[in-house]
């Protein structure tokens, strides 16, 4: 698979505030999160057990849902907004954690959930980082 984000952040023509390769990076990690999060979404919905994974799914939509609205905000640099960058970090850091410690609870029955909750703590560690680099 071929990224696309850095060879598109290196193509905007004005300056951005922030780290273009730190910011790529966080972009795909977080992007790589809302597709695990999808396919453990979908992947506890054909367990025989479904029942038992309900919170699981509404916490896979949710952190995929977030992290698809955090990776398009930070995708965009025209009247950047340092504010609204940290506030869907944050929110971002939340669902992945929300999502991580959900899917811990079933990782030892369901490999997807194992694999999913990697990505999220990865993606909160990410997102932490481009946090911390923004500043306050």
């Amino acid at each position: 698979m071929t990224a696309t984000t850095r060879p598109m952040l290196a193509t905007y023509p004005a300056e951005i505030n922030l780290d273009r390769d730190l910011l790529s990076r966080t972009i795909d990690t977080i992007s790589a999160c809302a597709q695990a999060c999808t396919a453990c979404a979908d992947s506890c919905l054909s367990e025989p057990n479904v029942g038992m994974l309900v919170k699981c799914v509404r916490t896979d939509l949710d952190c995929a849902d977030v992290c698809t609205t955090t990776a398009r905000v930070l995708s965009r640099h025209t009247g950047y907004d340092a504010n609204l960058s940290r506030a869907v970090l944050e929110a971002c850091i939340m669902a992945c954690r929300s999502c991580a410690d959900e899917c811990e609870l079933h990782a030892s029955m369901h490999e997807h959930c194992r694999i999913c909750a990697e990505a999220c703590r990865v993606c909160e560690r990410a997102c932490q980082e481009l946090l911390t680099a923004i500043g306050r």
